[in-house]
């Protein structure tokens, strides 16, 4: 593609991958960005893939601005022809609720107006599986399982209304597809997101939850939405999810590739209240968010099952395991350590 494109949330972890394939393919993206923005995350990202970080992280053309501001964002997309719209706040603290609705619902609403406004040739909108919500009996999830309001998280409510705004874009004539990748694996900030369950586990994690849930490796999320920005598929919506695992297998996974213990003792319901409320009371003391929410605990003892056969049988997709996943990302955050 020879046109511009530009990418909103370009210092997170899919879409600083995101930029580096782009950069490699020899596209000089646009990166639209906050000003508090640390563009070093984006390009310690380049430094695990190539040696050659210099030279195609200054393709990157970045542009400050505030997804929340209309005219902002409708700036930004002055000359561009394809966009891909990675920026969220990724939280399931109570505490992010309305930074996570003002970027997440408002951003997008905001990125859907613009690409209307100057035509956009196409958007790939990043969504979540949260907009699911679960289904019945522990069922298989697919793209037509519609959203269960209830026990949502403000994240997952926040993702649902975004996508709501895609969709209205699509029925204004808006050429768009989502994705909706289940938890992403991947490395970067390891303080954050998922990226956190490495340094949680390297530190000690005694207990392993009993529920289970769908992973996916970065590194697809990003080629899948690069496959379907290339194609000439519009209004569809995809589930990205390479494996359906469970939390005990997770975290032995890790513990094994990372050379720490193993988890020892299962989480039941009552030890995981207890432990988000520990931790909870601890964030105050020393003023770290915790990888552990009320949130997270319940989610994590809960069975999720997602099926990516739409994606795979359009486009003969195949997914890395999870297990080689994990095994290179631990590879990377162990480097970091030294």
């Amino acid at each position: 593609m020879s046109n511009m494109i530009l990418v909103t949330g370009g210092t997170g972890l899919v879409g600083s991958h995101l930029v580096f394939k782009l950069a490699v393919a020899g596209e000089t993206p646009v990166v639209f960005k906050r000003s508090t923005s640390d563009i070093l995350k984006t390009k310690k990202v380049f430094s695990y893939y190539t040696n050659d970080v210099d030279s195609l992280f200054n393709k990157i053309k970045w542009i400050d601005g505030d997804i929340s501001d209309f005219y902002s964002v409708l700036d930004a997309m002055e000359g561009i022809s394809y966009v891909y719209h990675t920026a969220a706040i990724v939280s399931f603290q109570s505490s992010d609720k309305e930074s996570i609705i003002s970027a997440n619902i408002t951003g997008t609403k905001n990125i859907v107006n613009a690409a209307l406004e100057k035509d956009i040739k196409k958007l790939v909108h990043i969504s979540s599986i949260g907009v699911f919500g679960r289904s019945n009996n522990n069922d298989i999830v697919t793209e037509e399982t519609h959203w269960n309001a209830k026990k949502s998280s403000a994240y997952s409510t926040s993702k649902y209304h975004a996508e709501m705004e895609v969709w209205r874009g699509i029925s204004e004539g808006l050429n768009a597809v989502i994705v909706n990748p289940s938890v992403i694996l991947g490395p970067g900030n390891w303080d954050s997101g998922s990226s956190k369950l490495f340094s949680t586990m390297y530190n000690g994690l005694k207990f392993y939850s009993m529920g289970s849930n769908g992973f996916v490796d970065v590194k697809d999320v990003v080629e899948a939405m690069i496959i379907l920005m290339k194609s000439k598929t519009s209004s569809e919506r995809y589930i990205l999810n390479s494996e359906n695992v469970s939390y005990k297998q997770l975290f032995f996974w890790m513990a094994d590739s990372l050379d720490v213990k193993r988890p020892k003792y299962k989480a039941t319901k009552f030890i995981s209240e207890i432990v988000w409320r520990i931790l909870w009371t601890k964030r105050f003391v020393t003023g770290k968010k915790s990888a552990i929410t009320k949130e997270t605990a319940e989610t994590s003892r809960q069975i999720y099952n997602y099926s990516n056969d739409k994606f795979v049988e359009e486009t003969a997709f195949k997914f890395i395991s999870i297990k080689e996943s994990i095994n290179k990302n631990a590879k990377l955050f162990l480097s970091d350590q030294h």
